[in-house]
């Protein structure tokens, strides 16, 4: 089914639309790239959903693309003995090694590695930030603290330590585990969390070896910092706007998240806005005004993808969300200011053969009026390329592989179409003709532009 517009929504699959029925309903409602959280459900549960995917795929001549995002590491806070407190700002409190329940004093910090890496004037926020936490002293096993914003604590909440690096890997031994089995299903990208460094983000793909994208989580101050050679050693990036907002403050989300676009945009990888794009709507039918205009935003900002997250996993009103987010989408990218600020911002094309004939197929196609870009190619790298250059007709991408075709369904602008490539000019020619007037990218006397990155580079206007 072509969408009436480029860029694509993510839903998360929960206990709201996990069923057959749902799940075909949201792609009938807009909804391109499936998210499966391994922070929720169990193998067994993401299996059955990872087929029912697939199957709708099938039924409708598709490629809905699939996101495996693994939960990484999780730091958290003991039990209280009476299950929670109520702190003061101003108290003294510790988080120490011992497990035994906490009081109105201490609370069981089962992290020994990063408690000796945690040194005074280091800040704690809890809860998602809603308490703060100064360390104002340190000894082997414990640390004392004074609480700057108090508040109820409860059992097992979250802990964030934004100034820290935390001396421990991304990939937990679940995190090992999640991943092996999304690669066995056959998940087309792998999401990654609390990434800090490059580093991070090889080790994963050294052992993904090429068997699905890596999408890396931009959600840690120390992703930030290193911001463009994360960019450049994933194959793709997710602005996780909760955590990052707690970690780096709310008030810098919205630069960093228009800098880290820009920064994709240069480099050439898809990027995803992500968390509380449509929130209220969890338990709301219609979204407020600034939601609106936060998903609106996005989209003048030239993003691949926005993603649903609590809205299509457990909202009361998932498919109002995707038809809203499809409504948004649809009309912002009409507007003829969000088409020049979308120029404006690309960056001219890198000193390669690839970029060279993407811009020329950009530039054939808005100077001929054609109606698309039919791309012959083997390579993500083409594709993703090729959409970077936001040209202004979608772009329709010719493989024999079902892996490749799903897998581009997260780049901006990209259909994905199955058919046996034809390597000689005169049959690719007949062949995009063929597929661009039976999938209605183009009528009878439109012209639309073929891009071969098979046998050879080159483009050619075609009169159909």
């Amino acid at each position: 089914m072509r969408r009436n517009r480029n860029g694509k929504i993510i839903a998360t699959i929960g206990p709201s639309t996990g069923s057959p029925e749902n799940l075909g309903k949201l792609y009938l409602k807009g909804v391109d790239v499936f998210r499966l959280n391994f922070s929720h459900g169990s193998h067994e549960d993401h299996a059955k959903i990872f087929e029912i995917i697939r199957s709708i795929g099938r039924k409708h001549h598709i490629f809905p693309t699939i996101l495996a995002d693994l939960q990484g590491p999780k730091l958290r806070i003991g039990t209280f003995r009476d299950d929670k407190i109520t702190l003061k700002e101003g108290d003294v409190f510790r988080f120490d090694a011992d497990s035994t329940p906490g009081n109105l004093s201490r609370v069981y910090f089962p992290h020994p590695e990063i408690l000796g890496e945690i040194q005074a004037g280091t800040i704690l926020l809890l809860d998602d930030g809603k308490l703060k936490f100064e360390v104002v002293s340190r000894e082997e096993n414990c640390i004392e603290t004074r609480v700057l914003i108090g508040g109820q604590l409860s059992n097992k909440k979250g802990i964030n330590i934004p100034n820290l690096k935390l001396p421990i890997s991304n990939l937990t031994k679940k995190d090992l585990a999640d991943l092996e089995f999304a690669l066995e299903l056959g998940a087309d990208w792998i999401v990654l969390s609390f990434v800090q460094s490059v580093e991070d983000v090889e080790k994963a793909k050294n052992i993904i070896n090429g068997r699905a994208g890596v999408i890396s989580k931009l959600e840690k101050p120390q992703a930030i910092k290193a911001l463009e050679p994360i960019i450049n050693a994933s194959d793709a990036i997710m602005i996780a706007r909760g955590d990052l907002g707690v970690e780096v403050g709310q008030e810098n989300v919205p630069s960093i998240q228009k800098r880290a676009i820009g920064a994709c945009q240069r480099l050439g990888r898809p990027v995803i806005v992500a968390t509380q794009m449509l929130e209220s709507m969890i338990v709301s039918p219609t979204p407020t005004r600034a939601e609106v205009s936060d998903v609106a935003n996005a989209v003048y900002q030239g993003v691949d993808a926005i993603m649903l997250s609590a809205e299509s996993a457990v909202g009361q009103y998932p498919f109002e969300a995707v038809e809203m987010m499809d409504k948004i989408i649809e009309k912002t990218e009409s507007d003829p200011l969000r088409v020049k600020y979308v120029e404006d911002e690309i960056r001219l094309p890198h000193r390669t053969t690839l970029d060279a004939i993407c811009m020329a197929a950009k530039n054939a196609a808005e100077y001929s009026c054609a109606s698309a870009i039919v791309l012959f190619s083997n390579s993500f790298e083409a594709v993703s390329r090729c959409s970077r250059m936001r040209p202004r007709v979608p772009i329709v991408f010719v493989s024999d592989s079902f892996g490749l075709a799903s897998k581009c369904g997260l780049c901006g602008g990209v259909y994905s179409v199955i058919a046996k490539k034809e390597f000689e000019i005169e049959h690719m020619y007949k062949t995009a003709k063929t597929i661009a007037m039976y999938h209605k990218f183009a009528a009878k006397g439109d012209n639309i532009v073929v891009l071969n990155n098979i046998s050879g580079n080159s483009v050619a206007i075609c009169e159909l």
